[in-house]
């Protein structure tokens, strides 16, 4: 799992510019409404919601901004319309890409996701192509500071987690089957463990070794589909090596 460990490493070296900070605002916003229409517009009851929510402030949008979100899709009228599509493709080396993403408008977001895959040496496939290299989780992630990463690990284990990742100078990541993510949220918090962030997410089942060249190329584009407004989240399964993963997050 250390791949998926230098990739949060990566997001969190570089931090949110305040050119972004809109952009993502726009995203978080999207997952909320897209939650709330479809499983209510109450966190409790409403894990997925819950989880966009936890997101939405842990980039710090306001509360506000939270509450308008749930009430207007949740009060029908001229709340926008998102549907989820996933584009499967291959970039650079030919890595396998998984692209999420919420959209009002399918044409717009497919020939947007194709141009980036042209620009950056990689192709659009269709559905299936590369999906299967792939397995949902939910990760949760707990800061190192001050902890004992056998305990976590110990704890995590005894709370239903199916691995532990403890090589991350930063965080602890935690990896539950997708219907054991928040038992096992609630079980380390209930133990005085601090959750930075819990996601359901996927993993790459195994992952591709690329030269630095290819690397910096695959980085590229995964920039590229993640700058996109109707993009939600973007995964690929090559490793980076320790050269570009140095010049990146250092």
């Amino acid at each position: 799992m250390s791949g998926h460990s230098k990739w949060s490493t990566i997001k969190r070296a570089k931090g949110i510019t305040d050119a972004k900070r809109g952009a993502l605002f726009t995203k978080v916003a999207r997952e909320i409404s897209v939650a709330a229409r479809q499983g209510g517009g109450d966190p409790d009851a409403n894990y997925r919601l819950r989880l966009a929510v936890e997101k939405a402030r842990s980039v710090n949008m306001p509360s506000d901004n939270i509450k308008r979100t749930i009430d207007k899709a949740t009060g029908g009228g001229d709340a926008e319309q998102y549907e989820e599509i996933v584009y499967e493709g291959y970039g650079p080396g030919g890595v396998a890409v998984l692209v999420e993403a919420q959209t009002d408008n399918r044409n717009r977001t497919a020939a947007e996701v194709r141009s980036m895959f042209a620009k950056s040496g990689g192709q659009l496939s269709g559905s299936g192509a590369v999906a299967w290299q792939f397995e949902p989780r939910g990760l949760i992630s707990v800061p190192r500071a001050s902890l004992d990463a056998d305990e976590v690990a110990l704890a995590a284990i005894d709370a239903g987690a199916e691995d532990v990742d403890t090589d991350g100078d930063e965080t602890i990541d935690i990896y539950t089957s997708p219907g054991d993510l928040e038992a096992v949220r609630k079980s380390l918090e209930s133990a005085g463990i601090p959750v930075e962030s819990a996601e359901a997410t996927m993993i790459a089942k195994q992952t591709v070794e690329l030269d630095s060249h290819r690397a910096r190329q695959a980085l590229r584009l995964v920039e590229l589909l993640e700058d996109l407004d109707d993009v939600s989240r973007v995964t690929a399964n090559f490793d980076i090596p320790e050269d570009v993963y140095a010049e990146v997050a250092g």
